[in-house]
């Protein structure tokens, strides 16, 4: 079904309506310029029939509810009983203040469809004030029509769990209904013998291709003992071809110590390709570090930093984030590449071996779920700094925009996974209206 963002301008005749035509106009504009899935009435709805001959013409993935002058509750019900998808409820500015008529009065009629939202959705909707020539306006819709459309996409995604959780790391298990509850998400799982004896199957011919495609991205794998080589391009292979015979949109798969112990090459140098090519793949059979991986390049369209925080300057104000050798190939820094080296523990390649890229605004974000059972969503902004590899693996050096030691010490003790996702792109504020879209907490740090 098409994802659509309905623009919905409510009022009544009777204000300044060259001042209404002309807000119209520009709120039109700016719609159009963010998304090219937006539905316009082609006037401004002035009355409930106007009103209803537009709803019956749309089926929104979010609707942009604008008090284009005064309107009173009744207009704001007819939408929220017909609809269940998010709302951004957007409030103009008074254009002109001199003494004379009020021209719009649309926080007036916030009010009363605030007050319709809260009756209906027991306060889940998302606010904005403002003209639509204010950044922050602009900000606003954008993030909104941003969170709207992850929350729409992920009840077509399809995830796969490759292998179980090894043992102590059941935070990252899901249960197929509870991700179809909660996120729409459809969950299927494969034990990762069955790649493993995929990946044995094939002969060197048939992974010519895949082994080509990495030498590409990848620098020194020439350095790796030839059976590791040949066996990556196997077990890629197999992956790529489960992936994509699936339809597969984002995965957690089960490491160590199956790839060391059973075919004797590790995966992760896969992952680090498959997250290079947009499909989210997270390790240590995490399932909701993969997703929150999923959202993360959703939102940015960059490849997103999976790991652990394993070390924090407090002086600096910086955390850095670590995993053995399964970031993208795409985040690697400009003047080393994506490096090949061998495991930290078990000493076999190919895996990962680099730091990550510099990027001016960064956000760390972690799906996680609270002992009760609900989830919640982590969310801080930073800076990944240009620090070369920090350790044996792939690592990157967030400095954050609040108080890095604070930040540990209230995640440690609010019982966060230690698994969480650096997301290349200011993405905080769609995560926070998704959250507040999932009917979710949003813990911002």
């Amino acid at each position: 079904m098409k994802y659509q963002v309905a623009y919905i301008p409510i009022g009544v005749p009777t204000f300044h309506l060259e001042s209404a035509q002309v807000e119209f106009d520009k709120s039109v504009g700016l719609i159009s310029s963010l998304t090219e899935d937006g539905v316009y009435p082609d006037k401004m709805l002035l009355s409930m029939d106007d009103l209803c001959a537009f709803l019956d013409t749309i089926n929104p993935g979010l609707i942009i509810l604008q008090n284009i002058t005064f309107a009173n509750a009744a207009f704001a019900s007819e939408v929220l009983k017909r609809f269940t998808c998010p709302v951004l409820l957007w409030t103009l500015r008074e254009p002109v203040i001199d003494g004379g008529r009020l021209r719009l009065n649309s926080l007036t009629g916030a009010f009363s469809a605030g007050n319709a939202l809260r009756a209906f959705r027991d306060g889940e909707f998302e606010y904005v004030f403002g003209s639509p020539e204010e950044d922050e306006v602009a900000g606003a819709v954008k993030a909104a029509i941003g969170a709207a459309r992850i929350k729409h996409q992920m009840r077509e995604l399809k995830m796969a769990s490759i292998g179980h959780t090894p043992q102590g790391f059941g935070f990252g298990r899901a249960l197929d209904s509870e991700l179809m509850r909660a996120f729409g998400v459809t969950l299927e799982s494969i034990e990762a013998r069955e790649l493993i004896d995929k990946a044995k199957s094939f002969t060197d011919e048939e992974c010519a291709p895949c082994l080509e495609e990495a030498k590409a991205m990848m620098v020194g794998l020439e350095g790796t003992p030839e059976k590791n080589v040949k066996d990556f391009a196997r077990l890629y292979k197999a992956y790529k071809d489960y992936v994509a015979g699936n339809h597969i949109g984002a995965l957690s798969s089960r490491c160590w110590p199956d790839f060391f112990t059973s075919f004797g090459t590790p995966v992760c140098s896969v992952l680090a390709m498959l997250n290079a090519s947009g499909i989210a793949a997270s390790c240590e059979s995490d399932v909701y570090g993969a997703l929150s991986m999923y959202i993360g390049t959703q939102l940015t369209g960059n490849a997103a930093f999976f790991g652990d925080p394993v070390s924090m300057d407090e002086k600096e104000g910086t955390i850095t984030f670590w995993h053995c050798g399964m970031a993208a190939c795409t985040l690697a820094r400009k003047d080393t590449g994506a490096q090949v080296g061998v495991h930290p523990n078990r000493k076999i390649g190919p895996v990962m071996d680099f730091g990550c890229r510099a990027c001016e605004k960064v956000t760390i974000f972690r799906v996680g779920r609270k002992a009760d059972g609900s989830f919640r969503f982590f969310i801080a902004s930073g800076e990944a700094l240009d620090r070369p590899k920090q350790f044996c693996g792939t690592s990157v050096v967030v400095k954050t925009e609040h108080d890095a030691k604070d930040i540990i010490v209230k995640s440690v003790k609010s019982g966060w996974e230690p698994h969480f996702v650096v997301i290349y792109g200011d993405a905080a504020q769609e995560l926070t209206m998704l959250a507040h879209m999932m009917g979710m907490e949003a813990c911002v740090y």
